[in-house]
């Protein structure tokens, strides 16, 4: 007997070769899950937890698009303000017209208040020639019922009365009292002096040149002193008179004196006259 016979080996006993195979395998296959199961967690460790979002690209369409659409809100803009100048218009223009509106208003007012000034005017002158007529009417019964050698030249004129064509022609200048007076004009609603003169005396077939200045030389010289109804009165020189009336009788004359008063009747005081023509 060998004397190793009873010591034991040292030596693990040897596996089979199967056994070692199916040992081999399962471990492979362990690490090989293990190596997979670490590669995809390594991988989805990697991979950032954010979304990232992609922006569109700017086509020449979609410019395009951007570049109608800030033309629109220009044009929309330049609208608003073309409405807000013109609402601006509008309202100054109102108010303007407001203003207007006012001062007509105004003016007609005082156009009124002067018309209605003229009208009493021109009744209080009305009233006045009338008690006037009534004067010299009842001074004419007087002077025709006295005989005094001693009477007056100016009292025999103041009383003397229109016959034949001097009566028509005073007749005529009388009927024109009140009218208007307007510069150059001849009849029949407006005269100017020398108009009221040339009229009257057509009225009875005599043609009197048309300016003052020729009517004041167109008859006789005569007097003031010695005036008869139907004479020609001037005011300035002969030939140069600026100003003509026809006596009337009474101490009385009519003339187209102005605008302001028309034509109008007046004792010889009211305006005294330059000088005298008898035509008829």
């Amino acid at each position: 007997m060998s004397h190793t016979a009873h010591i034991r080996s040292h030596r693990k006993p040897r596996r089979s070769a199967s056994t070692i195979a199916m040992r081999t395998g399962v471990a492979g296959g362990v690490l090989s899950t293990l190596a997979v199961a670490g590669a995809s967690g390594a991988a989805h460790a990697a991979e950032p937890v954010t979304q990232t979002l992609e922006l569109p690209t700017l086509t020449a369409d979609l410019a395009a698009q951007v570049a109608q659409s800030a033309d629109v809100t220009q044009q929309a803009a330049a609208s608003y303000q073309l409405q807000a100048e013109r609402d601006a218009a509008a309202a100054k223009a109102a108010k303007q017209a407001k203003a207007d509106l006012a001062e007509a208003k105004k003016k007609a007012a005082e156009a009124k208040k002067k018309a209605e000034e003229a009208a009493r005017k021109e009744a209080a002158e009305r009233a006045s020639r009338t008690a006037e007529r009534a004067t010299l009417s009842a001074s004419a019964d007087t002077g025709s019922s006295s005989t005094g050698a001693g009477s007056s030249t100016s009292t025999s004129t103041s009383t003397s009365t229109a016959t034949g064509s001097a009566a028509a022609v005073v007749s005529f200048v009388q009927a024109q009292v009140g009218k208007a007076y307007v510069s150059g004009a001849t009849g029949p609603s407006a005269y100017d002096c020398s108009g009221l003169v040339q009229a009257a005396f057509k009225q009875v077939g005599i043609s009197l040149p048309r300016v003052s200045q020729a009517q004041s030389t167109a008859g006789t010289q005569v007097g003031l002193d010695n005036l008869q109804p139907g004479d020609i009165l001037y005011w300035g020189g002969a030939g140069s008179a600026y100003h003509v009336g026809v006596y009337v009788g009474g101490g009385m004359f009519v003339g187209a004196q102005n605008s302001s008063t028309g034509v109008v009747q007046k004792p010889l005081s009211y305006d005294p006259p330059s000088g005298a023509v008898r035509v008829l």
